[in-house]
């Protein structure tokens, strides 16, 4: 099934997700309807949430985003889980032209706001398992973002972690 919005980009979802509006992709493919601003293979493009969806669209159509790429961007970081090199795929890179007229290249991480923060403490205070997995996910997502961090402030770029509370999901 192929969905074409007004924009003209094209959206190929290979996953739904039930909500009170209907039904709505989470996962898929999307085509940009400014594909000459896509900084790669505009034929692999894949979108792996309803949130990256939106951003994507975004990028696409805003007329301050110079180039965007998705997946792309690839930064090495050493995981808490195994102290081994690993591959930190952002979500996207855009090169943006400010309101000084100056351009800024941001690597974007798009995360469920209750993603951002260390998880907490059962009432009962025993660490279950969900507690002890959901703390290893954020030490990890913690280790990759300290290295995002690093490689933007020695190449000039901003790193910003965008929410579902920022992005008004």
């Amino acid at each position: 099934m192929e969905i074409r919005n007004p924009a003209g980009q094209i959206i190929r979802p290979s996953k739904w997700r039930s909500s009170k509006k209907g039904k709505a992709p989470y996962q898929g493919e999307f085509y940009p309807s400014n594909s000459q601003k896509y900084d790669g293979d505009v034929n692999k493009i894949v979108f792996r949430s309803a949130m990256e969806l939106k951003m994507m669209q975004y990028l696409d159509l805003s007329p301050t985003v110079l180039s965007w790429h998705s997946e792309e961007t690839v930064i090495p970081y050493v995981s808490p889980k195994d102290q081994k090199i690993h591959r930190y795929f952002l979500d996207m890179k855009a090169t943006i032209k400010l309101n000084n007229g100056t351009t800024k290249t941001f690597l974007i991480e798009v995360k469920e706001e209750k993603s951002t923060r260390p998880p907490t403490l059962p009432k009962t205070g025993k660490k279950t398992n969900r507690f002890i997995r959901e703390s290893m996910t954020y030490a990890v997502n913690m280790a990759k973002w300290t290295s995002a961090q690093q490689v933007c402030e020695e190449k000039g770029w901003k790193f910003q972690i965008l929410t579902d509370k920022q992005l008004r999901f």
